[in-house]
């Protein structure tokens, strides 16, 4: 007895999980962790957009990093000095002469320490090349597809989005699905930026006739302010401090009541910061964002403990914008909009719509259908398909799945496989009481024999639905987990409470099974 008020409640529970969904009027009464389902971008109408990872630029930045990490590491006064000229960087292949021949196998050796296996290092003579090989960029690729995925999530989470669908598609692209958002040119903005900061000092012996020529002296970058794009500061190419040691940024207000965005830096940043703060005081140095400058302040005294704050002028909402790209982390390599697509919220809601009248129809017809062929164990069957939906629906909001139109398919093909779960039973049944097997026990046989058969079908699907899951994207993954949920509720409704049910009709008595002729 215990067994069978166990399987009810299970069932009562599941069909509880999903009032939210079918009347949101009683949300408010339910846990916070019993939601309505989410919908998907099909159903709810909002955004999509797919972006495309900037490998070449990607790439262009690698060799630049290379050239230079090349350069440090033959130039090291710890180590000594190993001197090299021609040192170039063509297309990604960074070469150098070494001067004498008898140093050629040491600056192997302090390349091949400072690379390790990410780069492969030859040579001719006294010539030695660096490169990157198609494994290790196909592996950068990858590395820089999924920071990319992480980083995007992360500045859309930020802003509050609901529901949104961040997803790795191809080689090097991103789909991003964003429900309920009609206007998504500020996520645009938001996922655009690379968002790489870096703190440099500013060049103050630049004059202002090489500031109005453009040409800047060797070892220094002109570049432009951000909000005022006419006007450039001349910063040493030296990375003092760079944004990757960020470790938290808020938005803030300064002494003035002024818009600014505040920065905590790790151990090893707040180091570097202090430094540079101590050894420079009334100098100035600058803030950069992807190439344009934030701001310029001086020094006014050392800033130790790692903490900074940026101003330039921001509105309240830039300063917000601004403290999410630098929390969420430098995107590997710029993002490209290759495709952006409009979802209305009433084709949604028609799609929605038209979904509920195909279901009930075929629903109606399969009640219809149990009715006329099983009497009292139709009725029985049809009340453990309401219940099987209603644990599909329920479990996939519990579980924060999104509901997208192929989710509905995965529903509506469950509930095809949920009446021959019922019927492999009934039918067992009826061959038993053809047999001359009383009704009682012919139930328990029926139930019995027919459950390997019920159980093969079906985990079957469940693995075929898994691989979906695992090896699919966007609208397959959401048909493969409502398959999924539907194929476990299936089991659990039609296998233990179909036979709890007919269990309680039969009363422990061998009554007319009427659909038995």
């Amino acid at each position: 007895m215990f067994k069978k008020l166990a399987i009810v409640f299970v069932a009562l529970f599941g069909v509880l999980l999903a009032v939210p969904t079918m009347s949101p009027k009683l949300a408010p009464y339910f846990p916070s962790w019993i939601g309505p389902v989410s919908l998907g971008l099909d159903l709810k109408g909002g955004a999509q957009l797919l972006l495309e990872v900037d490998t070449t630029t990607m790439f262009q930045e690698k060799s630049v990093q290379l050239y230079d990490e090349t350069r440090s590491a033959l130039i090291d006064r710890n180590k000594g000095v190993i001197r090299f000229s021609n040192l170039r960087n063509n297309d990604g292949v960074v070469s150098l002469v070494v001067r004498d021949a008898d140093q050629v196998s040491d600056a192997k050796g302090r390349l091949k320490a400072a690379f390790g296996n990410t780069v492969e290092i030859s040579s001719d003579g006294k010539t030695i090349t660096l490169a990157y090989s198609e494994t290790q960029k196909e592996e950068m690729v990858k590395d820089a597809l999924a920071r990319s995925v992480e980083i995007v999530r992360r500045r859309i989470d930020a802003l509050g989005t609901k529901e949104p669908s961040i997803q790795s598609q191809g080689g090097k692209y991103i789909l991003v699905q964003l429900p309920g958002v009609d206007n998504p040119e500020r996520i645009k903005e938001l996922i655009g930026q690379t968002a790489k900061m870096t703190f440099h000092l500013v060049n103050e012996n630049v004059s202002p006739d090489q500031l109005a020529s453009g040409r800047a002296p060797n070892g220094t970058e002109f570049l432009p302010y951000m909000n005022m794009p006419w006007q450039t500061v001349p910063v040493y190419s030296r990375v003092e401090v760079s944004g990757e040691s960020l470790k938290d940024s808020q938005a803030d207000f300064d002494q003035n009541n002024m818009p600014v965005v505040t920065t905590v830096f790790d151990a090893s940043g707040a180091r570097r910061f202090a430094k540079l703060t101590t050894e420079h005081v009334n100098e100035r140095f600058a803030i950069v964002l992807d190439g344009k400058v934030l701001s310029a302040p001086t020094i006014r005294e050392p800033i130790p403990g790692g903490r900074g704050q940026i101003s330039g002028g921001f509105s309240l909402q830039e300063a917000k914008d601004l403290a999410v790209l630098l929390r969420s982390g430098a995107l590997p390599a710029p993002l490209t909009v290759i495709e952006e697509r409009t979802v209305g919220a009433g084709l949604g809601a028609d799609t929605i719509e038209r979904g509920k009248i195909g279901a009930v129809t075929g629903v109606l017809f399969i009640f219809v259908f149990l009715l006329l062929t099983y009497r009292m164990f139709g009725v029985i069957a049809s009340l453990a398909l309401v219940i099987n939906l209603g644990m599909i629906v329920g479990l996939t909001a519990l579980f924060g799945a999104t509901l997208t139109l192929p989710g509905i398919a995965g529903i509506v093909l469950t509930l095809g496989m949920a009446v021959d779960a019922n019927i492999l039973p009934f039918e067992r049944i009826r061959d038993e009481v053809r047999a001359g097997v009383p009704p009682l026990r012919a139930v328990n046989l029926g139930f019995d024999r027919s459950l390997k058969t019920v159980m093969d079908g079906n985990l079957t699907t469940l693995i075929c639905a898994l691989v979906l899951f695992q090896f699919g994207a966007g609208p397959i993954r959401g048909f493969a987990v409502t398959l999924s949920i539907g194929i476990l509720t299936t089991l659990f409704t039609c296998v233990w409470l179909s036979k709890v049910f007919v269990d309680w009709y039969m009363n422990g008595k061998n009554k007319k099974i009427g659909y038995i002729k």
